[in-house]
């Protein structure tokens, strides 16, 4: 069975044993409540034992009773501009063991539990009474529930505690009616609960401080370290995001973590000089380890598709032997390699030892004095150095003849392109039109010579392929024909770098 990902809006308040419900069926969009229903619950809430989870305001629970008994994972919403009350939920079935945690569930919060284990934290016994508020044609449009709470933490300091709080659960209603609840509850003495969860009440003492928020937002009059540590925030949140749907085989999401990657390695080799001896380039190769894990499976899908679409163009008539098929048998292989590869990677001891890293180096950056200077004085030179190396690139590679080596030359102006559009990125807050503009024309370079490396890619496979043919007595001219056609666009996707590269801005910041 599938996992069940939905969002939940909801909100609880704190009331004692002699509180009383309003009227709800007085409550504006409200046609009538269904009879109460009674429900006995009982979960067992599992974490880290630093509770990495509750510090992310994350849920892990096996729930028995009531009509949705499983395994429920709740998350921040992760939207922007959404409040605290919205968060999604996912659940899945109770399974056979209590104690093994789905593995659906674990992929999703891998990144931030990484190799520690999920244990029993709390255990909540809850009474519920559940009563169900049907709009005019008799739409759920929420839930209100009466808890009797009996939370018992588990370890270390076992603690029991018992309460009573008001649950209200949007199911098809507005938020509208969540502030028509508040009112009613308010008028009679009732308040917001002063926990964000019950977990988070059952906790106690333990209930450990939220996640770091993101730095502030850097400005014309930062130090260069707040430039370098935003832009490394950034970046290592958009990786906790896209890990989970990594795990999931999503595509898009390969593509945006290896890009996250990328951005942290460049803007530390840029920055180097803000760190102590060795930890920009220690934390480089480890970065550039992980996004060639990641680009793997990307880059064999972009060819495969991309030689495959190639193939589809050519008529019919020149299309000659099993060239389709031999496409298919030689990527399908190598994809399935690299699946299992990152699969791999991404649950080792060193993937998580990176992640510890780049926490560590957000959370309480080593920084050297260069770092404590003004950006807007640092900054343009760090900028400037980028830009004269791919400058020098350029030149280096028009002076190298035809062939592999001149295709290796080009290859290399693409990476240190891509690095001088990330360092500026970094630094679109100092002077942004002049930064956009360099950022453009960057990236303009970095995806013409992208181009020209599939290209010159796609032709080692091409001749691969068409040898192994001929060797096994199969007419190979379809191969030269591809081969040709992605020597005339690689010729012609150079021809469009040189182009692109008169236009280049003369200066940096």
């Amino acid at each position: 069975m599938n996992a069940v990902d939905f969002a939940e809006i909801e909100r609880k308040y704190d009331v004692d044993a002699a509180s009383v419900l309003p009227p709800l069926q007085d409550l504006p969009g409200v046609t009538w409540v269904d009879a109460p229903i009674e429900q006995s619950l009982d979960a067992v809430y599992y974490d880290t034992a630093d509770l990495t989870l509750a510090a992310h305001r994350i849920t892990l629970r096996r729930r028995t009773g009531g009509d949705d008994a499983g395994w429920h994972l709740k998350l921040p919403s992760g939207v922007e501009g959404r409040g605290p009350d919205e968060r999604r939920e996912v659940h899945e079935p109770l399974g056979s063991d209590p104690e093994l945690v789905p593995a659906g569930l674990q992929q999703r919060v891998r990144v931030l539990v990484r190799d520690q284990v999920l244990v029993p934290v709390v255990r909540l016994r809850n009474q519920r009474i559940v009563h169900v508020l049907r709009g005019e044609t008799g739409a759920v449009l929420a839930e209100v529930c009466d808890d009797s709470v009996r939370a018992d933490r588990l370890a270390p300091g076992p603690l029991s505690q018992d309460w009573r709080e008001w649950e209200i659960e949007l199911v098809e209603g507005t938020p509208a009616l969540l502030d028509a609840v508040a009112d009613a509850f308010a008028a009679g003495g009732v308040s917001r609960a002063g926990y964000p969860s019950k977990l988070g009440r059952a906790l106690g003492d333990r209930l450990p401080a939220n996640a770091p928020a993101a730095p502030p937002a850097p400005t014309r009059s930062s130090t260069t370290g707040a430039l370098l540590l935003a832009y490394l925030d950034t970046q290592m949140r958009a990786l906790v995001r896209q890990d989970p749907l990594v795990r999931r085989d999503d595509a898009e999401a390969v593509h945006q973590m290896r890009v996250a990657t990328r951005r942290m390695r460049s803007v530390l080799a840029s920055y180097r000089d803000l760190l102590p001896g060795g930890l920009a380039t220690a934390l480089g190769d480890e970065l550039q380890w992980i996004a060639r894990v990641l680009g793997a499976t990307r880059d064999n899908e972009i060819l495969h598709h991309n030689l495959a679409r190639l193939l589809s163009s050519e008529p019919a008539k020149l299309v000659v032997g099993q060239v389709g098929k031999r496409l298919d048998a030689y990527f399908t292989a190598d994809l399935t390699a690299a699946q299992v590869y990152a699969d791999v990677a991404l649950d080792s001891p060193r993937y998580f030892r990176l992640l510890d890293a780049l926490d560590a180096l957000i959370a309480d950056p080593p920084f050297t004095a260069l770092a404590k200077k003004p950006a807007r004085s640092v900054a343009p030179s760090i900028i400037s150095r980028d830009a004269d190396r791919l400058r020098k690139a350029v030149r280096g590679a028009r002076k190298v003849p035809q062939g592999p080596d001149h295709d290796a030359a080009l290859h290399e102006v693409r990476k240190i392109a891509k690095r001088l559009r990330y360092s500026t990125e970094s630094a679109l807050p100092l002077s942004p039109k002049r930064a956009a503009r360099l950022v453009a024309s960057a990236r303009l370079v970095q995806d013409i010579l992208g181009e020209h490396h599939d290209s010159v890619v796609a032709k080692g496979v091409l001749l691969k392929l068409g040898m192994q043919a001929y060797i096994e007595n199969e007419n190979s001219f379809t191969y030269g024909r591809l081969h040709a056609t992605e020597q005339f666009r690689g010729a012609h996707l150079e021809s469009r770098f040189r182009s692109a590269w008169k236009s280049f801005p003369k200066s940096a910041l």
